[in-house]
């Protein structure tokens, strides 16, 4: 039986910054940014914006787009590491906001029977929903799953991460009928706990906070977005995890250098030059070259056989990255819509073509997986004209960029305000104290 992608949708934030723009306020070259890591734009969420709205709006662009019944869908799997509570899935706002926009078209509650959950392992935990969705599919034929990476990248202002920002989510259909893609079954898995990039629940004292009733602990734990990390650490980890995770995959299949048959190497983007960075060291070894010094190093990013295999099998999968930025579980699909999206504009047949996908996720983990492009491929992409969606958004100023950074506007930023979006908190009533509430404008 195949089982792969059957449709696919995504949602940006309307609103960016340019990456050039926050270079100069942070004192920093922008030629490092720009054509050091490949970063040009950083999406930003609005006031109304979080994960989950992000969700919603790329779940109710896969149904809209394809014209799903959303009847059919059995389960919505959100991979995600933005949630917005510690007990109550993310997935369950998307799918309220996303039921309630399709009730005049389907009835009330059209996902009642529909099983809905969040997974995390940081930017892996979409992989693992998409794994965990291809099994039950192949479990149980006809039935159809949704797997939604959704996550906003946020880090302390002016700090070594601050330019990686970004956000988004993607939505995939996944069934017996995969119509863009479909997976193979075999996958290299290689985990390690680390604390490279970690969310903590921060503990402070008492005294340090106002306002606090007379009866809270003297101690107050507190979660905050911004992660703590160590970027060089972190970069190693990810080096080591996909250098496990591809020789347990290469152990599993019989091609000597499997990466040589894959028509893009798809891998999971914090910054967009990240990838080409990462896989010298396997391409180094597949090709028994030397890498022990930082010379040999250099020296294999710099050949002529690198910089070739770069631009036929990585360079169109960075494009979206260098306008988005960091989207955390969605950046590795998001890869996989630049590559491809750039080939149906370049109208390039790839019916039955191999696709590599290295993933990873701090923590850490690791999964290298293939799929083939299916026959139908074009009339997937068709809908998304993902570069002209980017250049739609609306740009803002560094000005702005800080105080929605910190939280201090109260009205959305956006010129047109539409879409799906957090209408208020409640903050009084003790038995539903935190509670979020949506909507569609």
């Amino acid at each position: 039986m195949k089982i792969g992608i059957e449709a696919a949708s995504f949602y940006v934030p309307k609103l960016y910054l340019e990456i050039r723009e926050l270079a100069e306020k942070r004192g920093i070259e922008p030629a490092k940014l720009e054509k050091g890591l490949g970063l040009h734009k950083m999406a930003l969420a609005d006031v109304h914006e979080d994960a989950a709205t992000f969700a919603a709006e790329s779940l109710y662009k896969l149904i809209a787009d394809y014209d799903i019944n959303p009847a059919e869908i059995s389960r919505i799997y959100l991979g995600t590491e933005s949630a917005l509570d510690a007990a109550k899935p993310t997935a369950t706002f998307a799918m309220q906001m996303v039921e309630e926009k399709l009730e005049e078209k389907f009835g009330k509650r059209i996902f009642k029977n529909c099983d809905v959950v969040d997974l995390t392992f940081a930017c892996v935990g979409a992989i693992d929903a998409l794994q965990n969705c291809i099994d039950f599919c192949k479990a149980n034929p006809g039935k159809k799953a949704v797997v939604i990476a959704a996550d906003y990248a946020k880090y302390e202002l002016a700090s070594s991460g601050e330019y990686t920002q970004g956000g988004g989510s993607v939505a995939l259909l996944v069934s017996d009928k995969p119509q863009l893609l479909e997976f193979e079954n075999t996958w290299g898995v290689a985990t390690e706990s680390v604390f490279d990039f970690f969310k903590p629940r921060r503990i402070i004292e008492k005294s340090a906070v106002q306002n606090l009733p007379e009866n809270s602990p003297e101690k107050i734990e507190i979660f905050t977005d911004e992660p703590v990390f160590d970027g060089q650490y972190s970069n190693q980890c990810y080096q080591n995890r996909i250098r496990e995770a591809y020789e347990h995959y290469k152990s599993q299949i019989s091609s000597e250098k499997p990466y040589e048959n894959w028509r893009f190497l798809i891998f999971h983007l914090p910054y967009a030059f990240h990838g080409k960075r990462v896989f010298t060291e396997l391409f180094a070894i597949e090709n028994n070259l030397p890498f022990d010094t930082l010379d040999d190093q250099k020296a294999v990013a710099k050949s002529e056989a690198y910089l070739k295999f770069i631009n036929e099998k990585i360079e169109t999968s960075q494009r979206a990255s260098s306008e988005i930025g960091n989207m955390y579980t969605a950046s590795i699909f998001m890869a996989l819509f630049s590559a491809l999206q750039v080939s149906f504009n370049e109208n390039e047949d790839l019916m039955g073509k191999e696709i590599g996908f290295l993933a990873y996720g701090s923590g850490s983990k690791a999964k290298v997986f293939t799929a083939k492009i299916s026959e139908n491929w074009k009339e997937i992409v068709e809908k998304w004209r993902l570069f002209e969606v980017l250049k739609q958004r609306q740009e803002i100023d560094f000005e702005t960029y800080e105080k929605l950074h910190r939280k201090q506007l109260k009205n959305s930023v956006q010129e047109s305000n539409s879409g799906f979006g957090l209408d208020r908190i409640e903050m009084e009533n003790p038995l539903s104290y935190g509670a979020r509430f949506y909507s569609f404008k």
